[in-house]
Formats: structure tokens, sequence, C-alpha cells
């Protein structure tokens, strides 16, 4: 979407953003003098005595009143686990929309050990070294200013030290304005609303080691860039609708994007950070969660990612990028299966290729199609147990160069298909240890098989 047709739409949220709405917030002081009045009533009763069982619910009620003191003193939610999803978040994420007011905080985390096989699928040497890898180190930050607006964050730390090969990075960082319990405005960093993980990437919500290749190569996640957009759900219905700066297919701009590739989208990504925007795209997903564990949703992007660049004769490239998923996930009776496919399309590949300097099986895919499907059981999910032990498999196919223009040819080591096949424990519900194997194969025959363990928490 060029710039302008960018203007009204700012407008038109704007003047929703405004709009009167008229609600009674709490006198959060006048809460803490009646808290602390009920405290000193009990604490009398306590001392003039009581028997055994009456003094024993005068202690429960004291020890209740106090720690919600505490929770409106702190302005934190820290004392709270994180364990329900709320507006396209994952449960650590979502903290700050449980906060009374104040600060919330939360995070996740997770190590991965991954160790490569000595030979590919053709016999050769695959030249692979094994890896145990810091992954992700996350910290999550919101403030609820009061019932209406609120902010959250997401800082992430990633491969431990950046003095090696790590980094810091904001992940999100938007704010919120409730017109109702059930919708809102949203605005700043902002996670696009595609696939499962690109918005629920915490460990221990998502089966696998590593995240499937198709939400990394044509859905780009971890995919977040600056914009402005509504939420909200009616009933089993819930939506998310933003506007955004676009992708970045040629790279070189003032966000260093480096620009679509043959492997898929992933380096199109400005990250919020100087986005060039000559270019705005629309995303928008929809989910229907039926009441016994199902639900159903799909989620699309477009918009054009060429950022004003020239190809070598000074035509504008559009590189008018789209990109469509359907998703449906079944989670009940210890069952948690997914299923996910995603196409992308982009034009003026040949131009983009020229400005790139792609040759041969270099192109960028006009069409990139994935998918996968996954399974898992919790065998002990009919036992007196609060530990959770899941089997899963998963299969994964994906092609980034589906087709590519005439005159360039597809890599054929890009035509691969994934088999995983692994377990993972959960002592408790925000802390997972996983193990897999994961079989690759392309049409190459250069796949290399690998085996992965990971621990991971959420807080």
């Amino acid at each position: 979407m060029r710039k302008s047709g960018v203007l009204w739409i700012l407008m038109f949220m704007v003047g929703l953003g405004l709009a009167p709405q008229a609600r009674a917030q709490g006198d959060v002081s006048d809460r803490v003098t009646r808290l602390e009045r009920e405290v000193e009533q009990l604490k009398r009763a306590l001392a003039q005595g009581a028997d055994s069982a009456q003094l024993t619910v005068l202690r429960e009620q004291i020890e209740a009143i106090t720690r919600e003191l505490e929770e409106i003193r702190l302005g934190t939610d820290v004392v709270g686990p994180a364990v329900e999803s709320e507006h396209g978040f994952g449960p650590a994420a979502s903290k700050v929309y449980r906060v009374g007011q104040g600060v919330s905080i939360g995070g996740y985390g997770e190590v991965l050990y991954e160790n490569f096989a000595s030979s590919r699928e053709d016999d050769a040497p695959s030249g692979k070294t094994d890896r145990f890898d810091a992954l992700r180190g996350i910290v999550y930050v919101g403030y609820k200013f009061n019932d209406r607006i609120l902010f959250n964050s997401e800082i992430e730390f990633e491969h431990a030290n950046t003095e090696q090969a790590g980094e810091v990075s904001v992940e999100f960082a938007y704010l919120d304005y409730m017109l109702n319990d059930k919708f809102g405005l949203r605005g700043g960093m902002l996670l696009t609303p595609m696939g499962f993980l690109n918005e629920l990437h915490e460990p221990p919500i998502f089966l696998g080691t590593k995240r499937p290749e198709t939400e990394r190569q044509i859905i780009p996640s971890t995919w977040r860039e600056n914009g402005v957009g509504v939420f909200g759900e009616a009933g089993g219905l819930e939506f998310r609708a933003y506007l955004m700066t676009g992708l970045d297919a040629i790279g070189g701009g003032s966000s260093k994007a480096e620009g679509f590739e043959a492997s898929g989208l992933r380096e199109g990504r400005q990250n919020g950070s100087k986005s060039v925007a000559e270019d705005f795209a629309v995303t928008a997903r929809v989910d229907y969660r039926f009441p016994r564990g199902l639900t159903i949703g799909t989620s699309t992007f477009a918009g054009n990612a060429g950022q004003n660049n020239l190809d070598s004769a000074g035509t504008e490239i559009d590189a008018t990028t789209f990109i469509w998923e359907g998703h449906l996930q079944y989670r009940a009776h210890g069952f948690d299966i997914r299923g996910l496919f995603a196409l992308a399309t982009v034009d003026d590949v040949a131009q983009i290729n020229q400005v790139r300097g792609f040759t041969g099986n270099e192109s960028v895919g006009e069409r990139l199609i994935g998918g996968y499907v996954q399974a898992g059981y919790d065998v002990l999910q009919s036992l007196p147990t609060s530990h959770q032990l899941i089997p899963y498999v998963r299969f994964e196919a994906l092609n980034p160069q589906d087709d590519v223009p005439a005159g360039f040819e597809a890599d054929p080591a890009l035509n691969q298909t994934i088999v995983t096949i692994g377990a993972e424990w959960k002592p408790v519900p925000n802390v997972v240890l996983k193990s897999d194997y994961m079989i690759r194969s392309n049409d190459a025959d250069t796949g290399v098989n690998q085996f992965n363990v990971a621990l991971g928490y959420l807080f």
C-alpha cells in the first residue's frame, strides 16, 4: 500500500481512539485503605483468642489480604503464574493484561544442543559442527496505566554474548487502548499476526526443539514491524488487523535489511529499525475457537516490498508480496495436534534478481509454499500427576522456489522435507525438557540429520 492510501486510515484510527469513552476507574488509594483496615480488624480478632480452627481461618484471611496489598503497592503480577494467552500473545507476554494497575514482569528462555550427522544423504561429509547455544533469554516488561491503556514490550537477548554471536533487540513494544473489554486499538512495534509461532513462541507452549522452517522462511518468524491496528474478540471469534511498514525485497536501506533470497523472505524483514516506509502493507488474522479444544484460523499479508528501489532501466520495482496461511489446532484430552499451510507470491522477481545480482539457481521465488502437520499425546494425562510426558511427530515440506522467472532455475536443495520425532517432559506447565531427531531430505540429496535437546521455561 502506497503512502497516498495511508493518511486517511491513520486519521480514522486516531478518530476512534479519541472518541469519548467514559468509564469510571477504581480509586486505588481507597482500596488500599480498606484492605489495611480489614487486616487490622483481623489481627485484633486474632489477638483476642480463638479456637484452632478459627485461628487457621483468620491467618489465611490475613495472608490473602496481605498478598493483595502487596500486588497493589508493587503494581505487579510477579506473584501470579503465567498461565493464559490473551489478545494474541503467549502466557508470559499476556501478564500485563491481568495486572490491576502498574508494572508487570515476565519472560522466557531456551538453551539448545544440536548434534549433526557426520554425513549427508549422499554419504558425503556433512562438514557440520555440533553446537550448544544459550539460544534466547527474554524479558517482558509491561505497564498498565489504567483499565483502558497499557504498554507491553519484549526485550530479547540471543546467543548469550554480543561480543560473539549474540545480539539484543526489541521484539515488540506497543500501546493498547481498550475501547471496551473485548475490542481495542494497538500501535507501536507489532508482531505480524501470522501462523502459530510468530506470536506464540514461548518454548513450553509448542512441540519441538526447533521452530518449523515454514514459519521461518515463508512466514519469516519472528517478524515484527511498526504499525497501528485493531484487535478484538466476539464469542469464539478472535481477530487482529494492522497497517504496517512493508518488507524490503531489495535491501540496503536504512533498516539494513538484506532483501529477499532464494531460501525465502526472512532477510526482507526490517524489524522496526529505521524501517524504510515508502511502501506499507496490511495484515489480518481471524481465528474461531470451538468449545471443545478445536481452533481454525487464517491470516494474510499484502503490500509492496520495493521500497522505492529502481532497476537498471530506472523502472520502479513494486515487488508486491502476498502471504496467506491457514491453520488448525486441537488441544484436549491429552492431544496436541497442529496443521499449517502457507503460500507466498512475489511480483517483479526478475527485476529483484537483476538488482541483487542473482543468477542461475539463486533466484528469489515467485511462488513459495510450505506446510506441516504434527501430533503429540500426553501419555500421563490419565494418571494422578501434574507431570506431562508428550511424544510427538512432525512432518514438514517446503519449497521457497516453487516457481521462478524464465531464465532461472530452482535449487533442488531448497525443495525439502523434514521429519521430526521426539518427546517432551513438563514437570510443571511452564518448564519443559525436549529432545528430538530430525530427518532432513531434499532433491539434491544434501540433507543432514540432527539430534537436538532443548530446555525451556516461561514465567
